[in-house]
């Protein structure tokens, strides 16, 4: 028995290697760079300690930053969330022909996000737009969407959405799959209603996939970089500059890869935080 307990930890060792090479070292790296800044010599840089994360935070722009992912998030993180769930709920009815729409529904997410978000700026093109061809047919008038500081970083959190739903309704349609159907039938016999029922019977046993998936849509919504660099450059005006962009505009704009390193930093500890947070309010109590 002794001599077969590291068996286990053979087949556990590529997935830790990859986990170590790809998650932990480029962590260790990235906190290093944060700490240089580059010179005018070519290939130079310098010792600085904090002084990248002193600068961002007397940085406007960086706040604004800021305050556009945090505002992203706010919104799409519940809006994703709670379409997942209500898709998942009526996925779960028991009706003639259910297997096809749970089938067609995942086929946004099947849809790379670079096409997508290609697909998404034709079809919301300004001038030459179906939206706004639809829109005019109907006397409205044609708006600007993503060409708008007003509208663009809402027209994000829709494509974006619009991915996204389908993808985590099949966790919690799974999980609704699990919870045995004589816990409906008792909560039924004691006269509970449908809200009842949900509330008493589902979602408590829906809790650990709901955890799952909020932590891990949380965490892929304030790393969202490509529909900012594909539809707007992170603008127009800025509004849809998150964290991501901005490092991003950092690291391959400036050639300051301490900022754009600090700035990671800084946005990994803000997702730690938020999600400390999820755990402890979705925490199962028993």
């Amino acid at each position: 028995m002794r001599e077969k307990t590291y068996v286990p930890y053979l087949f556990l060792f590529p997935a830790l290697f990859g986990i170590i090479v790809f998650k932990l070292l480029p962590i260790f790296q990235g906190l290093n760079e944060s700490l240089y800044s580059p010179t005018f010599l070519q290939g130079e840089k310098i010792f600085v300690a904090l002084d990248n994360y002193v600068t961002l935070l007397k940085d406007p722009v960086f706040w604004n930053s800021v305050k556009v992912t945090l505002l992203m998030n706010v919104v799409i993180n519940p809006l994703q969330i709670g379409l997942a769930l209500l898709l998942a709920l009526l996925l779960n009815i028991q009706l003639k022909g259910i297997g096809f729409f749970r089938s067609i529904h995942f086929i946004p997410i099947a849809v790379s996000q670079p096409i997508a978000c290609v697909l998404w700026a034709l079809l919301l093109n300004q001038e030459q737009g179906i939206v706004n061809s639809i829109l005019v047919a109907l006397g409205l008038p044609a708006q600007p969407f993503l060409g708008s500081s007003e509208q663009a970083l809402w027209v994000i959190i829709a494509i974006s959405t619009w991915r996204g739903v389908g993808y985590w309704s099949v966790f919690l349609l799974a999980g609704l799959q699990e919870i045995p159907g004589s816990l409906y039938e008792a909560a039924a016999i004691d006269g509970a209603g449908r809200w009842e029922r949900f509330k008493n019977v589902t979602f408590p046993m829906l809790k650990r996939p709901l955890i799952f998936v909020t932590v891990t849509d949380t965490v892929i919504n304030f790393l969202m970089f490509s529909p900012m660099y594909i539809l707007t450059k992170g603008g127009p005006e800025n509004s849809t500059n998150v964290l991501m962009n901005e490092s991003f505009n950092s690291a391959f704009q400036y050639s300051d890869l301490g900022r754009a390193s600090a700035i990671v930093m800084m946005l990994l500890v803000l997702i730690l935080i938020i999600i400390a947070a999820q755990f402890k309010l979705l925490k199962p109590k028993h």
